[in-house]
């Protein structure tokens, strides 16, 4: 990924570089997700371009293996203070998705840009906070 300029931040302080907390983004590489249980993917491909465009982690079983292969995007600190929260995709086996998530990402991800249309397709969310969370990513239940 390209240097971001220094910017001029609280106090007058030029700071270089990435985001202090950026737009990252999980994938799920355990059980189900990223091995031949979800044939026909290029699971290396898929993790490889994900690493070369966005900050990236890769996660044990998020157990949801029903959604193999799942990808978590995280807001930026920034988005964040817009009140975003993780928006959980599973499903996403197609290398279009991962573009899609990509330029996302690149926009300014959960909080900070307009989830694309089409990854409402593969938007989910997990047992443990069903009734929290909406599309975008804000807060709607306790």
């Amino acid at each position: 990924m390209p240097e971001k300029p220094a910017e001029e931040v609280p106090g007058g302080v030029a700071v270089r570089g990435a985001d202090p907390a950026p737009c990252r983004v999980v994938v799920c590489r355990d059980c189900c997700c990223g091995t031949a249980k979800v044939a026909g993917v290029d699971h290396a491909g898929q993790t490889a371009r994900l690493e070369a465009e966005v900050p990236l982690r890769i996660s044990a079983c998020l157990d949801v293996c029903e959604q193999a292969n799942v990808v978590v995007v995280q807001p930026s600190a920034a988005g964040r203070a817009a009140g975003a929260r993780p928006v959980w995709l599973g499903l996403v086996n197609d290398p279009d998705a991962i573009e899609d998530v990509i330029g996302w990402v690149h926009a300014g991800g959960p909080g900070a840009a307009p989830m694309p249309d089409i990854l409402d397709l593969y938007t989910f969310t997990p047992p443990r906070l069903a009734g929290t969370a909406s599309r975008d990513g804000r807060r709607v239940g306790p």
